[in-house]
């Protein structure tokens, strides 16, 4: 007789847990199959956004080829003019690396003021990663020194000529002959030295500072050193 009420009680949860599951579903069916579509879609959005991202940086990177290979070909005017279309519909890095790259093709074609203006505005350019900016700064202050005053290229650079930076070899390098060339020795000295005593310079940095620290002891040009 137990056994026939323990059953009978089972069956009577049992049917009590069905209606609240079928009364559960009624009241929130419909929040819970949006809320699965909205996680499908979701996933199927995701999904579709890296591919086209993915596409759309695997197209971007064979414009920039294609505008490098019309430099190589001396077609100046037409790769600037298909990496202006890729700085402004590009995507990734690529369309700074265009910035950078119509730079450097303006200072080839001796449009140091357009390119130092170019460089500069990358540098200026908070959306752009620092080590990028700092790249632009050292490109333009060497178009600068022989452009612009010790001051100007300071401004640049200066800060990146600290112990630490990766970059600070390079930006001693500039101030030295910025310096050099407004007739200051002593101070494109101190930069010059600053360079020859830091262990991690590079070997060709430091040959090069290691000359001119020379040509300075001599008091000769750096100019017929190089």
């Amino acid at each position: 007789m137990a056994n026939q009420n323990d059953s009978f009680i089972r069956e009577v949860n049992e049917e009590l847990r069905s209606d609240q599951v079928r009364a559960a579903w009624l009241r929130f069916g419909g929040v819970i199959i949006a809320i699965a579509l909205l996680i499908v879609v979701g996933t199927i959005g995701k999904v579709a956004y890296d591919y086209w991202r993915d596409s759309s940086a695997s197209a971007s990177g064979d414009a920039f080829l294609a505008a490098l290979t019309l430099a190589k070909q001396s077609r100046t005017d037409e790769a600037i003019a298909d990496l202006k279309t890729l700085e402004a519909n590009g995507h990734g890095s690529y369309p700074v690396l265009a910035r950078m790259r119509v730079a450097t093709l303006q200072a080839q074609k001796g449009d140091t003021a357009a390119a130092i203006a170019a460089f500069k505005a990358v540098a200026d350019d908070q959306s752009v990663e620092a080590p990028m900016r700092d790249a632009a700064k050292l490109r333009a202050a060497y178009l600068m020194i022989d452009t612009g005053s010790y001051p100007q290229v300071a401004a640049e650079v200066e800060p990146l000529a600290v112990a630490g930076n990766p970059m600070r070899h390079s930006a001693r390098e500039v101030l030295g002959l910025s310096a050099y060339k407004a007739g200051d020795k002593e101070k494109a000295k101190s930069w010059f030295q600053a360079i020859a005593n830091d262990a991690e310079s590079p070997r060709n940095v430091a040959n090069r500072a290691q000359m001119l620290l020379d040509v300075i002891a001599s008091g000769g040009d750096a100019g017929a050193a190089g």
